[in-house]
């Protein structure tokens, strides 16, 4: 569960802060409002593993575009196609 702090308790104490954010991220807040959070290193390099990167479908090429077409989701993914046509999530 992640827990609240002002800035100024982080400068305070910033080695307990460092601590806790081991286990839970730490909001910290500036000016009364979420400013930034401290995270365990492990979790900040499974956050970034999930970083995609976006390109336009213009800039693809026949050879792409085709593969796309072709290619085809396994039935353990139908839920997605589900999705798609209601446009609500599973979680929702």
């Amino acid at each position: 569960m992640a827990s609240t702090v002002t800035a100024a308790a982080v400068s305070k104490k910033f080695g307990a802060y460092q601590d806790a954010a081991v286990h839970g991220p730490v909001i910290v807040t500036k000016s009364g409002r979420p400013h930034t959070v401290l995270i365990a290193y492990e979790d900040y390099l499974r956050l970034t593993k999930r970083d995609r990167r976006v390109e336009l479908t213009s800039a693809l090429g026949d050879d792409d575009l085709a593969a796309i077409e072709a290619s085809e989701m396994g039935g353990s993914l139908d839920h997605l196609n589900a999705e798609l046509l209601t446009g609500k999530h599973a979680a929702d």
